[in-house]
């Protein structure tokens, strides 16, 4: 046997292994692809579709690619860095248990986190069904008819709720009331919102202030239930004085507490918003965590935010929606009242679940231990010569220790336990499901004195009365449901949740296309750091000192985010994309304020830009100017000039998206940041299609000034159902000083405030785009860029022949998208888009993007992930339905009966007895040879859109609906 000959050392230690991992096609089908499209090799693609005049200038500095394993050490050595002490510091975020058959099931499962929004109610059963848990679970405890499927935040659930109050109510005040015992983030970002809108927000930070401003003029009052300290306040009188100003009373309530204590809604709340973190999320430094909002009926179609809602589908079955999409920003637009477009589904679904697997009873349970222990933990304390204020309480207790506070807390630190320092002279202490006996009388000995005698736990062994007076105390039952009394057992619960995710269709069976979405390959190494412990269970308001990890983490993705994007600096911060163009145009607005030009107030949008831009600007104070689109979908340069002209004195900024929401890299972008900059006015550039300039252009070198970024698409993040998201803010050198500040969390402010509830909005998924840039280095993330490239030009000229691309540029090619232009086929087959977008859910796929940005359209979008299989096997779908379409315009098939004006086919409709169709059953099922094995099949039939609004219902369906 021959000895094979020793290779070198450099072909057997490959760190750039994970970049065709993450990258689905391969070399040979790199070639075969760039046939189709008619170009040389890919490097010729990129120059003949990315204008010359914005290429970069030299490659992005990155560290150099290492593989999976090197990363998740460098990564793991970071996360050490962090001190996972035991918080008592409360503020809005517990430890709590996540339940193991959730953990692995939903947060650490790709069929729950790699789905996307449910816009596509067919495919979208199961998460909505979870959803719709959510729902009725935060109606149940708040007391509240009617719930959306969740927030971004608590502090921007509370900022939503006063704009909410604002268009609800009769009174005109602008003022807001604002108990000064809110969470202090909470209050920072309802600041922060408030100023820009006009509206005067007045703290009440003694009962005698309180008194005096509810006897004035407001719009709206914020209340804590419980207060930040803990304190639980009987509000039924203050409700009733609110009311008689024609103004709302907002409650910023606790979820676990409202098992206990009377729930807003039979006191008088109009809105309750607040956290589920404490349902089986981590505090991971702040996020991400699904906020809620309930709200009374009449404000139901004003609520922003999603709204799951149950309508009927084509079988006269039940089947869930989502629900008043007109309150959607592409409707809406600069009427729009919310600029919200991610939620935070994931987290909701795990919430949901929590309350599922442990019932009213458990939930109960947990909340009356966490209560017992509170009594137990004061009664100690007492001993100790430290009585607690003298307060109804469920979780916190409040101490007043005068300046021997930093002493105690110092103390605390040196024993592993952050306590919660509050108005210098007070301490603060909650207790949360985590809390043990140890834990208590560790508290008691930081509190001790030398020598004093500690109390113990076994003294208390018989339990003692919770602090909660009989008066404040629940008596209504929540949580009825058979859904909350079903799966208590492991068995039950997994089945239930594998039940659900059967039905949906998410990124782990097959290709997501949808256009300007980029629904990429979210790899299991980048997933695995979420839920260690060093990032999962610290607090987002613990000492800076034990936050070093993830300290380093910020400054090291903030650095490699600049080098993508060309711009000087960025902040994590926003939670969302939509909170990331929020906060690029207060920097704007601070800015031109700075320089002493607060008038500038007109912000020049494209018709053709996404919906959240007009939302944006017009929840920052901004007015709103559309500028047209060209016949080629580009912005129109004659328009444009007239309008800075007209506004030049008040000009304030543009909103452009680049390449364009068209899908086509415009030529003159450079021309359009020249001209606006001429009129005194700021370019921002949203980064939603970044996936298309990764490498090859950077907004902050050809002419932007601001932009976001969504790390939910180009950066990795999963979607998971429609949420979290992270949408930092990028800026130029001088626009630096006006990045979000957050008081609360240790950041200065420069004129912007804290637009999210922590420092790091949501932080623990942070770790998923640090191993995305990790292991691709600046040589992968271009070459990521420059297939997702090619892919969509492959589609676009495969497809051609059967769905013209609507917008190229002169030489046929498109950016990382393309639109196809389905609107002929109505006049001759009465076909609809939406029509081919139900049938390929047969075909196993989720739809392209539907009528957005032009109506009669499907925009799609296959990313660089893809493989040449899963992209042809889409190809060959639409060609199909293409052939389906023609049988219908020769007259084989009615107009009103053919297999795409009654797709999707369920298995039952194609399995009942009589088949009274013009086509075939097997047409019906629409399954291509090649995956006979992975057939999808759709839960429900077309679902009735009409039907769910006219008949809104959004809490769990009764059992007789099934009947």
């Amino acid at each position: 046997m021959l000895m094979q000959s020793a290779r070198p050392l450099g072909e057997l230690e490959n760190p750039t292994e994970f970049i065709p991992r993450h990258i689905g096609v391969s070399e040979a089908d790199e070639k075969l692809m760039l046939s189709a499209v008619g170009e040389a090799s890919r490097r010729a693609l990129i120059e003949s579709i990315v204008p010359r005049s914005i290429a970069r200038s030299q490659a992005m500095q990155l560290p150099p690619a290492v593989t999976e394993a090197a990363a998740l050490s460098e990564l793991k050595a970071i996360a050490s860095r962090n001190r996972v002490f035991k918080s008592f510091i409360g503020q809005g975020y517990y430890g709590t248990h996540t339940p193991g058959v959730i953990l692995r099931n939903i947060l650490e499962n790709p069929a729950w986190y790699t789905a996307y929004t449910p816009y596509q109610a067919e495919i979208s059963q199961g998460r909505m069904e979870a959803l719709v848990n959510f729902q009725t679970m935060v109606c149940d405890l708040t007391g509240m008819p009617i719930a959306n499927a969740s927030m971004l935040d608590e502090a921007t659930a509370a900022a939503e709720a006063m704009t909410l109050a604002k268009r609800s109510v009769k009174s005109k005040s602008n003022r807001l009331v604002m108990a000064a015992d809110c969470h202090p983030q909470v209050i920072e970002v309802v600041q922060t919102r408030a100023e820009p809108l006009g509206i005067e927000v007045a703290l009440a930070g003694s009962a005698g202030e309180w008194n005096t401003l509810l006897q004035g003029d407001y719009f709206a009052v914020i209340a804590a239930y419980p207060s930040t300290s803990g304190r639980i306040d009987d509000l039924r009188a203050d409700a009733e004085r609110i009311h008689a100003k024609q103004a709302a009373l907002i409650a910023t309530s606790d979820l676990l507490a409202l098992t206990l204590i009377t729930p807003p809604g039979e006191w008088g709340a109009d809105i309750v918003v607040g956290s589920t973190q404490r349902f089986g999320m981590p505090m991971g430094a702040g996020g991400p965590h699904a906020a809620f909002m309930a709200c009374r009926d009449e404000f139901k179609r004003s609520m922003p935010g999603r709204l799951v809602g149950v309508s009927v589908d084509s079988h006269g079955n039940p089947a869930y929606r989502l629900a008043l999409q007109t309150r959607e920003q592409h409707i809406r637009r600069e009427k729009a009242t919310s600029n919200i477009c991610t939620a935070q589904v994931l987290p909701a679904v795990i919430a949901s679940m929590y309350a599922v697997y442990h019932g009213p009873q458990g939930l109960k349970r947990i909340a009356q231990r966490v209560a017992s222990y509170t009594a137990i933990l004061a009664k100690g304390l007492e001993q100790l010569g430290h009585a607690p204020r003298e307060q109804a309480v469920f979780d916190t207790l409040s101490l007043h220790v005068g300046d021997a506070a930093p002493a105690i807390i110092a103390r605390g630190h040196s024993m592993g336990a952050n306590l919660r320092l509050y108005y210098g002279e007070y301490i603060l202490v909650s207790l949360d499901e985590t809390t043990t006996r140890a834990e208590v009388e560790l508290v008691w000995k930081i509190f001790a004195k030398a020598g004093q005698p500690l109390p113990t736990f076994d003294a208390f062994e018989k339990g003692i009365e919770p602090l909660i007076p009989t008066e404040l105390r629940r008596s209504s039952d929540f949580l009825t449901h058979p859904v909350f009394n079903t799966h208590h057992s492991e068995t039950g619960m997994l089945r239930y949740i594998r039940a659900l995710s059967d039905k949906d269709l998410a990124l782990d069976r097959s290709m997501i296309p949808l256009g300007s979405c980029t629904m990429k390959l979210n790899a299991t190494s980048e997933m695995i750091p979420v839920t260690w412990p060093e990032f999962a269970h610290v607090h987002p308001f613990a000492p800076a000192d034990q936050l070093q990890g993830y300290a380093e983490l910020d400054e090291q993705l903030r650095a490699w985010l600049c080098q993508a994007t060309g711009y000087a600096g960025i902040s994590l911060q926003p939670n969302a994309g939509s909170q990331g163009e929020y906060a690029g145009l207060l920097a704007i607005k601070a800015w031109h304020a700075s320089k002493g030009q607060a008038h500038r107030n007109v912000c020049l949008i494209p018709s053709s830009a996404h919906g959240t831009n007009p939302a944006s600007a017009q929840m920052v104070g901004m007015q709103v100017v559309v500028t047209a689109c060209d016949d080629n979908g580009n912005v129109d340069m004659a328009d444009l000039q007239a309008k800075c002209e007209k506004h030049s004195a008040n000009l304030a900024c543009i909103m452009i998206t680049y390449p364009s929401t068209h899908g086509v890299f415009e030529t003159q972008v450079k021309e359009l940041c020249a001209l606006v900059h001429s009129h005194g006015g700021r370019v921002y550039v949203d980064g939603a299609n970044m996936n298309a300039l990764v490498g090859v252009a950077a907004p902050g070198e050809f002419g932007g000034d601001v932009s976001h970024l969504n790390l939910h698409k180009t950066f990795c993040i999963p979607h998971g159902g429609g949420g979290p998201g992270v949408g930092p803010v990028c800026v130029v050198e001088d626009l630096v000083p006006f990045l979000p500040g957050h008081v609360t969390g240790g950041l200065p402010s420069h004129g912007v405030g804290a637009v999210s509830a922590a420092p790091l909005g949501n932080a623990a998924v942070l770790p998923i785009s640090w191993m995305y840039c990790r292991m691709m280095g600046a040589e992968g993330l271009q070459q990521a860029t420059e297939v997702a490239i090619l892919s969509a030009n492959y589609i676009s000229k495969r497809l051609g022949e059967h769905y013209p691309t609507l917008y190229a540029s002169k030489n046929g090619h498109v950016a990382h998208e393309c639109i196809l232009d389905l609107r002929p086929l109505k006049e001759t087959s009465g076909v609809t888009a939406e029509d081919v977008a139900k049938r390929l859910i047969d075909y196993g796929f989720h739809a392209p993007t539907l009528s957005f940005p032009v109506p009669g359209t499907l925009m799609v979008e296959p990313t660089e992930s893809e493989t040449l299989e899963e992209i042809d096997r889409f190809i060959a779908a639409m060609i199909a339905i293409r052939e389906e379409i023609r049988r219908v315009e020769q007259g084989e098939w009615p107009q009103d009966d053919n297999p795409l004006k009654h797709a999707p086919h369920t298995a039952s409709a194609l399995l009942k007895g009589e088949w009274t169709h013009a086509y075939p059953r097997e047409v019906g099922a629409a399954v291509l040879d090649e995956r006979r094995h992975a057939k999808y099949w759709p839960p429900v039939g077309r679902v009735d859109n009409v039907y769910g609004d006219r008949n809104l219902f959004c809490s769990c369906v009764p059992m007789s609906a099934y009947e």
